[in-house]
């Protein structure tokens, strides 16, 4: 069989039997497809699986970062094609896989980009709540800083993962893993008024999407991310924030206030640590940052 064919078979198997998202197959889909279409282009036709070397590999990573992908797409691309060649490996199709010997290329260090508190309050207090729409807007507003929530886990929320009672939500996090957080007072009343005054009105009949909308049945990630902006800019906050700086913020502002590094992690859904750890840095920059204002010695 040609690449293109065990590529087929390898997205089948991450989507059968490790039942990953749909945003995680697309992007290996992306990937696996352009180094099919480059070795079609170095070859004249299709490729055999075995016809692939390391050297091919390395060729490819580094005329994609000529074209402007940077060492972090190009991560994610060998991450995609060590997988594949690993489950080739599995299924006997190779002895050997051709990127063991790959290197990957070296990441700086990237801290994530947080909201203070104050400008988190003022973002969360503008959608007001004498509409509808700053009703819905603000619940999703306060829920995602309020448990740190990816936006794609916020917008595939049921009616039945909240626990209002509890103060709880069920989260659906990657690869189908569920996950309990809490939810602040705040977050829990203003989700509660929604669900009483709002929800009905604008949910399709049948429907159990939490946050509804009249136009699509539920919110994408595009419209959160848009709804975001808008709502920053007449804040007046700057830089704009994304949505996904609301989780970043979360982390970090939990960590500062002392939360247990391992209780962030469970909050946030890591499977590993050492991605966590990384908020312990932004909130060491703080603790640095009150020791030189008010160290006489600093």
């Amino acid at each position: 069989m040609k690449l293109e064919g065990w590529i087929d078979s390898y997205l089948d198997h991450l989507r059968v039997e490790r039942a990953l998202a749909a945003n995680t197959l697309d992007a290996y889909a992306r990937d696996l497809s352009a180094l099919a279409q480059h070795m079609g282009q170095a070859s004249g036709e299709a490729t055999l699986p075995s016809e692939i070397a390391p050297h091919h590999i390395e060729a490819f990573l580094a005329a994609s970062m000529e074209r402007g992908y940077g060492a972090r797409s190009s991560g994610r691309r060998l991450s995609a094609f060590r997988g594949f060649f690993r489950f080739l490996v599995r299924e006997r199709v190779l002895l050997d896989d051709p990127t063991a010997l790959v290197v990957r290329a070296r990441l700086a260090r990237k801290l994530p980009r947080v909201m203070s508190f104050e400008q988190i309050e003022r973002l969360l207090a503008a959608p007001g709540d004498s509409t509808e729409r700053g009703i819905l807007h603000g619940a999703m507003l306060h829920l995602m800083y309020a448990s740190g929530l990816r936006v794609s886990e916020l917008c595939k929320l049921r009616v039945g993962d909240i626990d209002l009672q509890r103060g709880l939500v069920a989260v659906h996090g990657k690869g189908g893993k569920c996950r309990l957080v809490p939810v602040g007072e705040v977050a829990l009343d203003l989700v509660g008024r929604y669900l009483r005054d709002v929800r009905p009105r604008v949910a399709r009949p049948g429907s159990a999407i939490l946050f509804a909308s009249r136009r699509s049945g539920r919110f994408t990630r595009a419209a959160f991310w848009k709804m975001v902006r808008r709502y920053a800019v007449s804040a007046g906050i700057v830089p704009l924030p994304s949505p996904h700086k609301l989780r970043h913020s979360f982390a970090t502002h939990l960590l500062r206030g002392g939360a247990d590094l391992r209780a962030v992690q469970s909050m946030l859904g890591h499977a590993d640590l050492g991605t966590t750890e990384i908020y312990t840095h932004v909130a060491q920059d703080h603790v640095r940052a009150a020791h030189a204002k008010s160290h006489p010695r600093a």
